[in-house]
């Protein structure tokens, strides 16, 4: 008697310690309705936009900043998925290939950075690793070499056009701002633009940092974002908040107040 009740107790703490571990492991299911947060580790997220579209963020502590928060995107499609901009860390792009994998059953077969900073290509070797193909603007490979970063594969002098069954994606570099070689992605079937750190969000203030800025030519390359994205409904900037193209006009307010020049 007193063995089958060791017994039993023994089955019951495993099953306590079961739920618990379900209850504190990362999301294993997909952000369901638009809007809707998915908590993927302690340190990143994922957000739903839209049938076929996520934004994932991803915190990284950054004197003298602080936590920053920084955004990118998935475009998920019969299988298959591009990713736009990694997480800061490469632990942190592993983590959300994996869920990607896993959770939204697709594999990741294009990478495209918005620019060279630790925000947009800081998980790019885990990419690498992966096998996935990276494309970028020639701007950003020629600073990661500068810099001594592995740079993305592929590049492109104004714009390339990737496809994801059927799907366009076009990526534009129009002019300098928050880097100088900060692209535009234009997701048409979506009316979605993801500017990412060239453009910020409703709450700004100021530009944030600009130290490798081209402060003077930003207000113009927002003017010509503006231009060419006329159907854009939903901006994607790189920290904060999701809007509508008056985010590329707040942005472009910053900057002439900062010296930038139409």
């Amino acid at each position: 008697m007193e063995e089958n009740m060791t017994q039993v107790r023994v089955f019951l703490g495993a099953v306590v310690l079961a739920l618990i571990a379900c209850c504190w492991s990362p999301a294993k299911t997909a952000a369901q309705e638009i809007g809707e947060s998915a908590r993927v580790a302690e340190d990143l997220d994922v957000v739903r936009l839209s049938g076929r579209v996520y934004m994932h963020v991803s915190r990284y502590e950054m004197p003298p900043f602080g936590l920053v928060p920084a955004n990118g995107l998935i475009l998920v499609d019969k299988g298959e998925a591009f990713l736009f901009d990694t997480p800061w860390t490469e632990s942190q792009t592993e983590v959300l290939l994996d869920w990607i994998e896993n959770v939204l059953h697709a594999r990741v077969t294009a990478c495209v950075p918005n620019h060279w900073h630790k925000d947009a290509m800081g998980g790019l070797p885990a990419v690498h690793r992966r096998g996935i193909p990276t494309y970028a603007y020639d701007g950003t490979i020629a600073i990661a070499r500068q810099k001594g970063l592995r740079p993305p594969e592929h590049g492109f002098a104004s714009e390339r056009t990737l496809k994801l069954h059927g799907l366009e994606v076009r990526n534009v570099y129009l002019g300098g701002g928050h880097s100088t070689d900060g692209i535009f992605v234009w997701i048409p079937a979506e009316n979605l633009l993801f500017p990412g750190c060239m453009a910020k969000d409703a709450k700004a203030v100021n530009l944030g940092n600009t130290e490798d800025a081209d402060v003077r030519a930003w207000p113009g390359t927002m003017e010509k974002a503006l231009a060419a994205f006329p159907d854009a409904r939903i901006v994607v900037p790189g920290h904060g908040q999701p809007g509508g193209p008056e985010l590329l006009r707040h942005t472009r307010d910053l900057a002439l107040r900062a010296g930038g020049s139409r």
